[in-house]
């Protein structure tokens, strides 16, 4: 089982840019493909971005898609999420999560969490 530890959350202004960092335990940080998801308050966890086991593929969700840039370099078991050009709707605690079954979107599929970092954009 891998253990995720968020960073780099904060207050921001709209337009500026965050970058949030997702460090994991263990030694198989490559067997997983690794997604960042957000909950605001009083809505559903959503799925924001995934990359495949070695970072070969991305994948975003339309409201994010062209802002934000999600990484992961598997010698140093880190995700990251480049986050530019915020918005107040993007206002959220962010999680990253990895999955064994290379799937994305669904929250269901992921083994293992990170307790999330809190992103606040102010407008």
């Amino acid at each position: 089982q891998v253990h995720l530890v968020e960073s780099g959350g904060g207050l921001v202004q709209a337009g500026g840019s965050l970058r949030l960092s997702c460090a994991a335990s263990g030694r198989t940080f490559s067997s997983y493909a690794m997604g960042w998801f957000r909950q605001a308050p009083g809505k559903e966890r959503e799925f924001v971005a995934g990359t495949s086991r070695l970072g070969g593929a991305t994948y975003y969700s339309d409201s994010v898609k062209g802002r934000f840039t999600i990484a992961r370099d598997n010698a140093k078991n880190t995700v990251w999420l480049q986050m530019i050009n915020l918005k107040p709707e993007d206002t959220a605690v962010y999680y990253c999560a990895a999955n064994r079954y290379n799937s994305f979107y669904n929250s269901r599929d992921y083994d293992a969490w990170g307790q999330g970092t809190q992103v606040t954009v102010s407008s």
